[in-house]
């Protein structure tokens, strides 16, 4: 290990700098607290803006060119379209045209459609970028050729490092389905009606500068507001902001593979038969397809037993709207909108919520509601057999996915990851996880085509579900039967010294690196 290396409370060597900054290593669950005020922002006033509330420009350069944009400046924007934005290439466009280079790009997320961007970190427009990287961006990464380190956080963790000072917004860009000229906007309305806008709602309070771009904008005032007009510098017209059908991404479409239905009713039955549904309980499922089928065999339970939960956590998808409608919860407390019946449902159902991690996630904040929900089920590229997950790198290391809520919803009471004991022939149990975003001392279950494990730590819910025909055991014995299945477990990447990018707790502590693939 190099001096610009330490090791972390879990044993991982990650760098003491990123991009010339010091960092602070993994301390431990709880261990690492903040001091200081929360960052803000430079105070305005009302003379130099038009007294008549118009404060549209003429298009994106032209608002880059008066928020002052410059060499090295940090610019951000958000990920509701997912794959179907459209704005954030365009910035990028519009800030190479100006001239502008060593940008730092600050998403809440990318993915594959924003491709383009190679080009501008090719040509030294941007630097790099701290936020999830989802296809070729991460893969580009991988190999060593952004200058600069990349940083994954989870959503959470991003709302934390605004506020906290470590990530200082220059100019944010929010791309707004609806807005008003005074700068009010949201995502429930308009042709490019995509949900709620909760993550960019961090970089509207606290950016130097803000710039909302909408491909709808209506007389004053824009009602409902879920970004306020008066933290609004610019706004911009496009003809589109983005495509909403890309919000069903390959990710959140329901699983259709008989082992992972399998999972999924197993991950349902395990939920039910520990106790955790009854009564006023509630859940997370990630958006991922098999999440999805097991928020249907839940359903259906829930509908046989006479069960009613007090609220789902979202990211919304029609199978959580349908539970809604029907009475079997109170309400969906929504960060992310997955598709469009979750979109029309935020805007006609006053009991859909629209959340920010600021609410649900920030573990920088007088608590958050991530802690008390009973029930979390998510997915994961690696486990090990410490229960330690990974959900941003493949066992070949290359980088292809970000943390998202992941993270932050590990907190919940019972965390359960229901994957497939094999992808692409190649093991997911693993002796030791190549990239450690999540500490197995918070992951409870792991529900596999091949059997259910529960973590040692947990034995309440082994109590639980003993007696129950359940295929509960070992994840070693799990491992050993998938490694004799596969060959051998799955070959140890081969990395270069060069750290690419580092992965930040949701305390804004590094829990672990990604080196460049071999």
């Amino acid at each position: 290990m190099s001096l610009n290396h330490v090791h972390n409370s879990l044993g991982r060597a990650v760098p003491a700098q990123i991009n010339g900054q010091p960092a602070v290593p993994f301390q431990g669950l709880g261990k690492y607290k903040p001091a200081g005020e929360k960052a803000a922002p430079p105070v305005r006033t009302c003379a130099d803006y038009p007294a008549d509330g118009n404060k549209v420009a003429a298009d994106l350069a032209t608002a880059l060119k008066n928020a002052g944009l410059r060499d090295g400046m940090t610019l951000s924007t958000h990920h509701h379209f997912r794959n179907g934005d459209k704005v954030g290439n365009a910035v990028f466009e519009a800030a190479a045209a100006l001239g502008a280079k060593e940008l730092r790009w600050f998403p809440s997320a990318s993915f594959p459609c924003h491709a383009p961007i190679l080009e501008h970190l090719e040509n030294h427009v941007i630097h790099h970028i701290e936020g999830s990287m989802n296809g070729p961006l991460g893969d580009y990464c991988s190999q060593g050729k952004m200058r600069g380190m990349g940083v994954l956080r989870s959503h959470g963790g991003r709302w934390q490092a605004v506020q906290d000072g470590e990530v200082h917004i220059d100019i944010a860009v929010i791309a707004a389905p609806t807005a008003d000229a005074f700068g009010n906007c949201n995502g429930v309305t308009g042709p490019s009606a995509c949900g709620l806008l909760g993550f960019a709602l961090v970089d509207s309070i606290y950016a130097d500068h803000v710039i909302v771009v909408t491909d709808n904008l209506i007389p004053f005032p824009c009602i409902p507001w879920q970004i306020q007009g008066n933290n609004v510098d610019q706004v911009v017209v496009m003809d589109s902001i983005g495509d909403p059908s890309k919000i069903v991404s390959g990710t959140t479409q329901l699983t259709r593979s008989p082992d992972r239905l399998l999972i999924a009713e197993m991950t349902a039955r395990f939920v039910r038969e520990a106790g955790i549904m009854q009564d006023g309980f509630s859940f997370q499922a990630g958006a991922g397809g098999t999440a999805l089928a097991f928020a249907i065999y839940l359903k259906e339970m829930m509908r046989e037993s006479g069960v009613k939960a007090r609220f789902i956590r979202g990211g919304s998808t029609k199978y959580l709207v349908q539970m809604l409608e029907e009475g079997l919860t109170d309400y969906i407390l929504d960060g992310q909108t997955f598709d469009l019946d979750g979109v029309r449902s935020m805007r006609d159902n006053p009991n859909h919520q629209d959340t920010s991690p600021f609410t649900s996630y920030n573990y920088h904040g007088k608590g958050c509601f991530a802690s008390f929900i009973d029930a979390v089920v998510l997915g994961a590229t690696e486990v090990d057999v410490d229960f330690n997950a990974n959900v941003v790198t493949h066992s070949d290391g290359r980088l292809l996915h970000g943390i998202g809520g992941w993270q932050n919803c590990l907190a919940g009471r019972c965390v359960i990851l229901p994957i497939p004991a094999v992808r692409d022939r190649i093991p997911v149990i693993v002796d030791r996880v190549t990239t450690l975003c999540g500490p197995g001392e918070l992951i409870d279950v792991i529900v596999t085509e091949r059997g259910i494990a529960i973590n040692p730590r947990r034995s309440d819910l082994i109590d639980a579900v003993k007696g129950s025909k359940l295929p509960i055991r070992p994840i070693q014995d799990i491992k050993a039967e998938i490694d004799a299945m596969c060959g051998g477990p799955p070959a140890v990447p081969k990395f270069g010294e060069k750290v690419v990018a580092a992965i930040k707790w949701v305390d804004g502590t590094v829990i672990d690196c990604v080196r460049q693939v071999g």
